[in-house]
C-alpha cells in the first residue's frame, strides 16, 4: 500500500523521486566525519557548600497571649453580618452569636461560617444555648463541663 501511494505522491509531484535511502547515508557520512575529530572537554568542577533553607520551619516562639479584657456579642439578622463576626475573632477576640433572631436556613449557614472561621484560625467553637454559640480564639481556654470526645476533638454537631 506504502508503494501506491508514494507512486501516486510522485505522479502528482507532491513527493521527490530521490530516494530515501540516498538522502539518509549521505547525511550519515557527513555527520560521522565531523565528529571523529570532536574531543570533550573535561572541566574539574571544586566543591563548594551552598548554603540551603530547611523546607519545615521550625519551632516558632509562641508569643505571649494579650490579656483579655473584652467579649464581643453579636445578634446578627442575616448572613451579612458574618463580616462583623469573623473580624471580631479575627482579633483575637472571644464572639458569642446570638441566632435567636434568624430564620434557621440562614442560622446553619452562619454556624457553617463560624466551624470554618475557627478550623482556619485553629480556634474553637462551643454551644452554649440552642442558638447560642462561643466562639473563642486559639489561645483562649473555656472552662466549663466536658462534654465528651466530640468537644476534646473539636468536631462540631449542628443537629
Amino acid at each position: 500500500m506504502a508503494g501506491a501511494l508514494r507512486k501516486t505522491m510522485l505522479y502528482l509531484g507532491l513527493a521527490d523521486d530521490r530516494g530515501g535511502q540516498e538522502y539518509a547515508e549521505e547525511y550519515h557520512d557527513e555527520y560521522v566525519e565531523d565528529y571523529q575529530d570532536f574531543e570533550p572537554e573535561v572541566e574539574t568542577v571544586s566543591e563548594t557548600h551552598a548554603q540551603v533553607t530547611p523546607i519545615s520551619r521550625g519551632v516558632q516562639p509562641v508569643a505571649p497571649a494579650p490579656e483579655l479584657r473584652r467579649i464581643t456579642t453579636v445578634h446578627p439578622r442575616s448572613y451579612n453580618d458574618a463580616r462583623q463576626i469573623g473580624e471580631a475573632f479575627r482579633a483575637g477576640t472571644p464572639v458569642i452569636i446570638n441566632l435567636s433572631d434568624m430564620d434557621d436556613s440562614d442560622a446553619k449557614r452562619l454556624v457553617d461560617f463560624s466551624a470554618g472561621l475557627i478550623f482556619g484560625l485553629r480556634g474553637s467553637i462551643e454551644r452554649v444555648t440552642n442558638k447560642v454559640f462561643l466562639l473563642s480564639p486559639e489561645n483562649v481556654e473555656i472552662a466549663g463541663e466536658d462534654r465528651g470526645e466530640n468537644a476534646r476533638a473539636g468536631i462540631f454537631n449542628q443537629s
